[in-house]
């Protein structure tokens, strides 16, 4: 038995998984996000480990002989998080979110100060990276960035938690801007950028491996066998990619979660960062990725669910699905970019619009205006990694978003690529996280890593991608005439 802990931004997941591939249990707890600034996204630590231990006492209430039984613990999480520690190990500040857009002017610093960065790192210096986030707090915090003895990404400070000990692993600490990620190693360069050295860092291992093991006193606290093995783990993307097979060159996915992500793996490094694609480590070893990352997907479409004051995502969608063709081409354009925007613009102070309304336009034509809009960001990030060489037959579709089959046929269409649902794909980060403790203890990736069965296709539609070529030219053309715009 393997437990997967995936600490996402708005919810943290456990999950139970078996040897025989069977999803035993599943529980989550939800979390929020503080914005006590524009621009700015913190999470308080508390939170997670409250959210782990209520989850746990869950789990352990429900499914105490599973538990007994679990043999490795893998962790996922949100990327880039910056959580800081003092030499005690006491937590300095809320935990700075990869959605966070404060630190745009560090960023601009950090380029100019050392242009190959990106070489080194495989990335544009971004505000959802960690390194940028240690900047503005040297800058704009100098007695806490004094005091800052460790900095920990969020999945690893829940790793401190549950073992004692620093570690990190090839594929988030991709995400930091700070490491070398063709050699998988921490750049002393990039570091000192920030005024930081490596011991600063916790020690990196590969995803797969065995990084420490669970504390005694936290083995009896859940009914645990006493020497459970905690894995590297992965970065969020990289361990749903683990979660859904997707192991191998040339395969992908697409994740529609609080963030919109295309993941294409890689057997050596592939930068392309010019056109803010991101190229990381994978979490086995040997393999990297590239992604295009939008900051508002299917968090876009729960803000106008919930904006509009409709029921559900679900009911939104449910009339969308009734408009007629001719009523879509007047539905109004929407920019997606309610926390900025990362592939292909690079641009924090990004805002969300919408463009052309009129009275006659009602919950529907809102709704559609976001799916739309979404599909469009999609596919921007979609033509950059392309540019780069990026290439897939079929995409794996994951995440909440994945549920709505007229959403899925609308982003196979743009895209003009096949998308594919596996069965159990809204475990996500957590089952890949599981998988990644099932061969941090023996397993092969070749019997552990394999791609579920399908559930439901969406097939390109040539006609519905005609109709979008206008709407998206006109969405790429809006964008450029408001940049200067948005700050």
């Amino acid at each position: 038995m393997f437990l997967g802990i995936d600490l996402g931004t708005s919810e943290l997941k456990l999950l139970l998984l078996d040897e025989q591939h069977h999803i035993v249990a599943t529980t989550g707890v939800p979390l929020t996000v503080q914005r006590p600034q524009p621009l700015w996204s913190e999470q308080q630590p508390a939170d997670w480990w409250a959210a782990l231990d209520q989850g746990m006492a869950r789990l352990k209430a429900e499914h105490d002989a599973a538990l007994a039984q679990v043999r490795g613990i893998g962790l996922s999480g949100q990327m880039h998080g910056a959580v800081a520690l003092d030499g005690d190990g006491a937590v300095l500040r809320p935990a700075i979110l990869w959605n966070d857009g404060r630190s745009g002017a560090q960023c601009a610093a950090m380029m100019a100060a050392c242009p190959e960065l990106p070489t080194i790192t495989g990335n544009l210096a971004m505000p959802g990276f960690t390194a940028p986030k240690l900047a503005w707090m040297r800058e704009h915090e100098p007695a806490l960035f004094a005091r800052v003895a460790r900095v920990l990404l969020p999945k690893d400070w829940l790793r401190l938690q549950l073992s004692g000990e620093a570690v990190s692993e090839m594929s988030d600490a991709a995400g930091t801007l700070w490491l070398d990620v063709a050699r998988r190693r921490w750049s002393p360069e990039a570091l000192a950028l920030t005024g930081l050295t490596e011991a600063h860092m916790p020690r990196l291992v590969e995803g797969s491996e065995a990084s420490t093991t669970l504390k005694p006193e936290l083995c009896a606290r859940w009914g645990l066998q006493a020497g459970v093995v905690i894995a590297g783990g992965g970065g969020d993307n990289a361990a749903s990619a683990v979660g859904m097979g997707v192991v191998k060159p040339g395969d992908g996915f697409l994740s529609l979660g609080t963030s919109g992500v295309i993941f294409l793996c890689n057997e050596a490094f592939s930068p392309n960062p010019d056109r803010a694609v991101h190229a990381f480590c994978h979490a086995l070893p040997g393999t990297w990725h590239q992604m295009s990352v939008m900051l508002s997907a299917a968090s876009a479409l729960r803000w106008v669910t919930q904006t509009l004051g409709q029921p559900n995502e679900a009911a939104l969608i449910e009339q969308v699905a009734a408009l007629t063709p001719a009523q879509r081409q007047q539905a109004p354009i929407f920019l997606p970019y309610l926390s900025g925007e990362r592939t292909p613009h690079n641009n924090p102070h990004a805002q969300g619009v919408f463009f052309g309304l009129t009275q006659a336009h009602g919950p529907a034509d809102l709704g559609y205006a976001v799916l739309e809009g979404v599909g469009f960001g999609l596919l921007d990030g979609w033509q950059a990694l392309q540019a780069g060489g990026g290439h897939a037959d079929q995409l794996w579709l994951v995440g909440g978003g994945a549920r709505s089959d007229w959403w899925a046929r609308l982003l196979a269409s743009l895209l003009d690529v096949r998308l594919v649902t596996g069965v159990g794909a809204e475990a996500g980060g957590a089952l890949g996280a599981a998988r990644l403790a099932w061969l941090a203890v023996g397993g092969t990736v070749a019997e552990v890593c394999r791609t579920p069965a399908v559930a439901r296709v969406a097939e390109p539609d040539a006609t519905l991608a005609a109709s979008l070529r206008d709407r998206h030219a006109r969405f790429q053309r809006l964008y450029a005439a408001l940049r200067a715009e948005f700050g």
